[in-house]
C-alpha cells in the first residue's frame, strides 16, 4: 500500500502542472462531491475554461473537418439522431456501438445542459460540442460510466483539451476509487489515457454524424488511439459494485 500511495502522489503531481491557479468556488465543490451533478459540472466548465476554449477553437479551425463543424454547428440530440438507421448498422460500426452504449448505460445526449456562461458565440458552441460528444468519447475509449471509467475519460480529456474542469476531475476523482481500482488507474489505465489523450487527433474535430457507418476500430486507428490495456466493460457487467 505504501508503494501505491507513493505512485498516487507522483501520478497526481502530473496534473498539478496543468492548472492549479484558479479558485473553483461552490460549483467546483459540488461537482467534485457528485460528478453526476451535470448542472454544477457545467457551471464549473464554463466559468474556468475561456483560454482552453480559445485553443480548442483554433485547433478546430486548423483542421478541415473541425472547420466544417464550426461552420455548420451540428448538434447531437435525440431529435437529430436517426435511431432507426443507427440500430440497423452492423455491430462494430461507430453508430451501432454508440447507440449500444446509450442503451446499455441508460444515458441520453439530451441530458447535457445548454451553455449559459460563455459570451462568445463560437466558443460557446465549442463547449456545447464538447459536452455532446462526451458519450461518444466513452464509446471510442471503451470506458463504462462508473467512477473509474469517468476518471479515465477525464484524464484523456484533460490531456486533449486543457479544460480546468477536466484537469480538476482527473486529479481529485481518483480519491473516490477503491484501492483495487485506484491501483488499476495508477498502474495501467491512467498512463494510457494521458499518453493517448496527448497524442491523438482532436476529438472535437471529428464530424461523428457523418461517420456512423465507419468501423469503430478504424476510427480509433485514424485518431491514433490505442486499445485500452484493460477491458472494463465485461468486468463491470459482472459486478454490482461501481467504485
Amino acid at each position: 500500500m505504501h508503494g501505491l500511495s507513493g505512485a498516487l502522489r507522483s501520478f497526481l503531481k502530473t496534473f498539478c502542472g496543468y492548472y492549479c491557479r484558479r479558485s473553483y468556488g461552490g460549483s467546483g465543490v459540488a461537482a467534485l462531491k457528485n460528478p453526476y451533478r451535470h448542472d454544477m459540472v457545467a457551471v464549473l466548465g464554463e466559468t474556468t475554461g475561456h483560454q482552453a476554449l480559445i485553443k480548442l477553437r483554433n485547433r478546430m479551425r486548423n483542421d478541415p473537418e473541425g472547420y466544417t463543424i464550426l461552420k455548420e454547428r451540428p448538434r447531437i440530440r435525440l431529435s437529430t439522431l436517426d435511431l432507426t438507421g443507427m440500430s440497423a448498422l452492423p455491430d462494430g460500426t461507430l453508430g451501432r456501438e454508440y447507440l449500444h452504449f446509450l442503451e446499455e448505460n441508460r444515458v441520453t445526449p439530451d441530458s447535457r445542459a445548454d451553455v449559459k456562461f460563455v459570451d462568445d458565440e463560437e466558443l460557446a458552441y465549442v463547449m456545447q460540442r464538447y459536452r455532446e460528444v462526451h458519450d461518444l468519447l466513452h464509446t471510442l475509449l471503451n470506458m463504462p460510466t462508473n467512477m473509474l471509467g469517468e476518471v479515465v475519460v477525464k484524464m484523456f480529456e484533460a490531456a486533449q483539451t486543457g479544460l480546468p474542469m477536466c484537469v480538476l476531475g482527473a486529479t481529485l476523482g481518483p480519491l473516490r476509487l477503491s484501492v483495487s481500482r485506484l491501483q488499476l488507474l495508477v498502474q495501467s489505465l491512467g498512463p494510457w489515457a494521458l499518453r493517448n489523450g496527448g497524442r491523438a487527433r482532436c476529438f472535437l474535430s471529428i464530424f461523428y454524424e457523418r461517420r456512423w457507418e465507419q468501423n469503430l476500430d478504424e476510427l480509433r486507428h485514424e485518431l491514433n488511439i490505442e486499445p485500452p490495456p484493460v477491458n472494463l466493460i465485461p468486468s463491470i457487467k459482472n459486478t454490482s459494485s461501481n467504485s
